[in-house]
């Protein structure tokens, strides 16, 4: 074995330099956070605070619009997520707005979860606060708007006085928005606020449609390819969502993970075939993946999705776990790393069964070979008598898993809400302890898209 005590300067030099390196990568995220704070807690008292909480970036949106709509009227206002509020910004705010969104039966979102764990648990004497509440929700769950109904009633029970009741949104429903944007206008004492329209959708043609999943016993999967009508294509980052409007139903669009990026010169979207118990196909799904022929006319548009972009990560190694339709957003991130040359990818996936359901396997597999997937994990439920999941295997990769978050990794998922999301999240939980997989969402390196 070789000797590790040297009295080579130059080694010690490079050393040390090394450890300085990684103290600064670890620090600079948490001073981030630390001045994010602070700057919520120093400005509360001076203006209002928008805090909002949201999934998929629908929130965001609606709290910069809100805080635009203020600001005309000469409010100062500051816009931060929820988990950036802390008590002391609670005592010393006399009004916030909060515009917050549900997470699967009626959890708190990531950006959400601090802040209901470490203060809704708490006992505050906020007589002095004036809030409302914007809740975002989905009337298919049974917990419709859960988050922003329990939020509203611990102000309450803390003494916070609303400004107007709750105001409860379906899916985006123009006239709940509408609702807020009026008593946003009362409050203001203007009427000349901002356009808060959302980007019209744009004439998109589905160039390409291919099966990647023959055989298999789940629901079919479709690769879809679009390119722009008009032949201009916009920019996007990886991470990023479209919005398609369905002929059966415009009102109600869906939302798909891009998985390309624009240096491949197409929208590229995964779609699993909805099939509802009379047999039926999905609306949407069903004209994407059935009805609609290639060269066909797609009503579509882009919306960013900031709180799974790369951003920040873009120079940390990832760990990207998800399964089913979920690798869309992951195979989207690695074509990202790609084109950025960074070779620090973990990929852990899961589906049925390896002969049908690797999906973009070939796509893998060579990046694996190539050095631009260092680490590639499958779990495939079915192909043994017990059924093993992407969490069995990520809990399986323990040791592994703490070396990567030690040297900085951000974990990445994506993919369905029941089971995979939530088996996930425990066994970081049980692996790395709560405390730090908290840490790491307030750091940013602990970010999900899942449905």
């Amino acid at each position: 074995m070789a000797d590790i005590v040297t009295n080579d300067t130059t080694r010690l030099a490079l050393t040390a330099a090394g450890f300085v390196a990684y103290g600064i990568t670890c620090l600079l995220p948490w001073l981030r956070q630390r001045r994010k704070r602070a700057g919520t807690a120093a400005q509360a008292a001076d203006g209002w605070i928008v805090a909002h909480a949201s999934q998929t970036g629908n929130g965001l949106e609606l709290a910069e619009q809100t805080a635009a709509t203020l600001r005309l009227a000469g409010i100062g206002v500051r816009v931060c997520e929820l988990a950036e509020v802390t008590q002391q910004a609670l005592e010393r705010t006399e009004r916030i707005l909060f515009v917050v969104s549900t997470y699967g039966e009626g959890d708190a979102p990531d950006a959400g979860a601090a802040f209901a764990s470490s203060l809704m648990t708490r006992r505050l004497a906020l007589s002095h606060l004036h809030y409302a509440v914007l809740a975002l929700g989905d009337r298919a769950y049974t917990q419709f708007c859960g988050f922003g109904r329990a939020l509203d009633a611990w102000l309450r029970e803390q003494g916070a006085q609303p400004l107007f009741d709750r105001i409860e949104v379906d899916r985006s429903s123009a006239l709940a928005i509408g609702q807020w944007r009026q008593q946003l206008s009362h409050l203001a004492g203007t009427s000349d606020a901002p356009d808060w329209s959302a980007p019209a959708f744009a004439p998109w043609r589905l160039a390409e449609r291919r099966l990647l999943n023959p055989g298999s016993a789940g629901a079919p999967v479709y690769h879809l390819e679009l390119t722009p009508a008009d032949g201009a294509l916009p920019s996007w980052q990886s991470g990023d969502l479209v919005q398609v409007a369905a002929p059966g139903d415009p009102e109600r669009p869906r939302e798909y993970s891009i998985a390309s990026v624009p240096a491949d010169g197409r929208v590229h979207l995964l779609v699993r075939l909805q099939r509802h118990g009379d047999g039926s196909s999905g609306v949407a799904s069903g004209w994407l993946c059935e009805q609609a022929d290639v060269g066909a006319t797609v009503a579509l548009r882009l919306r960013q999705h900031r709180r799974f972009r790369l951003e920040e990560n873009a120079a940390r190694p990832l760990i990207l776990i998800g399964n089913g339709s979920g690798i869309a957003g992951l195979r989207g991130h690695l074509r990202a790393r790609v084109l950025a040359r960074q070779g620090r990818n973990w990929l852990l996936f899961g589906e049925r069964n390896a002969v049908h359901d690797l999906h973009y396997g070939q796509e893998l597999h060579a990046l694996h070979e190539a050095g631009m997937l260092e680490r590639l994990d499958l779990a495939f439920s079915r192909d043994q008598p017990e059924r093993v999941y992407v969490q069995d295997v990520l809990r399986r990769q323990a040791p592994a898993l703490g070396e990567w978050i030690r040297q900085g990794a951000a974990i990445y998922v994506c993919g369905s809400l029941e089971g995979m999301a939530g088996g996930v999240d425990t066994a970081l939980r049980d692996i790395l302890g709560a405390s730090a997989v908290d840490a790491l969402a307030a750091q940013g390196r602990y970010r999900r898209d899942v449905y």
